[in-house]
């Protein structure tokens, strides 16, 4: 074992090597053994580099020197370049694996748009093949509510299906029924929160179809539209929501829209009364939005299940009795039940099903701004098959009308912090281009300095 010892003395350090017995203190063709002084020295190289270096920076004191600096700086230097591709291939993945996960989201996304316009076109359209034989708009909205009690079972069969914690539907059921309170599920809450929404719910979709017969698809889907400005107004309004100038502008477009709309043909017949039944089919949809953020807040995908099927079930239990009475006073008389289109009844219900399904499974699995976008794409849907079935010819002031909401519709889509962020935007291409000009401008002097030098040009700056 070798043992090294330093004179303390103002001069270069001196070494004294105690060699092992029956070793030669040095090796052919190999460094010399590794030396400790008060400085910490490295190993020095069979050419010495190191030393050099070390003593010319310890001389000029350059950067607070210390012996060994050159040498740390190149190990860690190797150690660091080392650990780079390391460090680089987790980042490159961590991003390559986020990149495609918003790209799956996305393409998910605009499956469940086309899938979520495709059926409200769809629920318009037969709604009006069924009138053709069957106008009992009120019977139509009682038949498909009904069917929104498939909606829990069907959650409950994809939540066994896709999960390895099996629980019974009671269990499920009574975890999902925290929507209503921590106390669950009651004879009292059940009146209390479930009648009102049951009630507009009914009513929204009763108008509705009451105003596909006095319009066309397109006219009534452009002006449901316009509850998207109505959620706005009331929330601004009992919410306490946060007031934004681009949606109040929003709803002053929606209101122009129906006001344009209404006077296309003039202030009275059916066209005045199909524009006021959409309106108010808009206002009652957005009315139930804000009560039930209201009072039930934010529902995950086996509440939202769970919410429906207890409407559809309440549609069932007490709302039943308003068909009939309307069978009996000749309002909505069907004949017997072997005459009714049982064959579009079922179909406008199992597409109304199949839309409340994909909006509430959709906000999960994508962005929820997409949906809203789906249920806008339904008014070009709904005006192409008009063009091009029923040969419907819209007047100028109808597509203006028409325009302006679905403009409106998508202003009111906008973040709360949209202007934030486009200034943020702008300003940082502004800042890019500004450093591109400089850019420009130093590499054009550079090449000005290197013709003038090859011509033999001097240039003298102006005083």
């Amino acid at each position: 074992m070798s043992s090294t010892e330093i004179q303390n003395s103002g001069e270069e350090p001196c070494f004294r090597l105690e060699h092992l017995p029956g070793k030669s203190p040095h090796l052919a063709g190999k460094a010399s053994p590794q030396v400790n002084n008060r400085w910490d020295a490295p190993q020095v190289t069979a050419n010495g580099v190191h030393d050099i270096e070390d003593r010319i920076l310890r001389i000029t004191g350059y950067y607070g020197y210390k012996p060994g600096y050159s040498s740390h700086k190149r190990e860690e230097g190797s150690e660091s370049h080392a650990e780079t591709p390391v460090s680089e291939t987790s980042g490159k993945g961590t991003a390559y694996q986020a990149c495609a996960n918003t790209v799956l989201k996305v393409l998910g996304g605009l499956l469940v748009v086309l899938c979520v316009s495709s059926s409200w076109v769809g629920i318009t359209q037969v709604v009006q093949l069924t009138f053709k034989s069957f106008s009992c708009p009120f019977f139509i909205t009682w038949f498909s509510t009904n069917w929104n009690i498939f909606f829990f079972p069907l959650y409950y069969s994809g939540h066994v299906a896709t999960t390895k914690e099996k629980r019974t539907p009671i269990q499920k059921f009574r975890e999902c029924s925290r929507l209503f309170g921590e106390d669950g599920m009651s004879l009292k809450v059940f009146l209390k929160r479930t009648a009102p929404f049951s009630i507009l719910w009914t009513l929204t979709n009763y108008l509705y179809l009451l105003a596909l017969r006095k319009l066309t698809a397109t006219d009534v889907s452009a002006l449901y539209c316009c509850h998207k400005a109505f959620v706005f107004l009331l929330s601004w309004i009992v919410l306490k929501d946060r007031f934004m100038g681009v949606r109040i502008v929003a709803a002053i477009m929606a209101i122009t829209g129906i006001v344009m709309m209404a006077y296309a043909d003039g202030f009275h017949g059916d066209s005045f009364m199909g524009v006021a039944l959409a309106v108010g089919s808009a206002s009652t949809s957005a009315l139930y939005k804000v009560l039930f953020k209201m009072f039930l807040g934010s529902a995950n995908l086996g509440e939202a299940a769970h919410f429906f099927s207890t409407m559809g079930f309440f549609n069932l239990i007490f709302i039943s009795c308003v068909p009939l009475i309307l069978y009996f006073t000749r309002v909505e008389h069907w004949g017997s039940l072997s005459s009714l289109p049982w064959g579009y009844l079922c179909g406008v219900a199992g597409l109304w099903l199949v839309f409340n399904i994909l909006v509430n499974v959709g906000v999960v699995l994508t962005y929820p701004i997409l949906i809203s976008i789906g249920t806008l794409l339904s008014v070009p849907g709904n005006a192409a098959i008009d063009v091009l079935k029923h040969e419907v010819i819209f007047s100028v002031v109808r597509l203006a009308a028409t325009c302006i909401i679905c403009l409106g519709f998508l202003l009111l889509l906008l973040p709360e912090e949209w202007d934030t962020v486009t200034l943020r935007f702008l300003t940082t291409l502004a800042d890019k281009k500004t450093e591109e000009h400089g850019e420009e401008l130093s590499e054009s002097s550079v090449h000005t300095r290197s013709r003038s030098r090859a011509n033999g040009a001097v240039s003298i700056p102006m005083a």
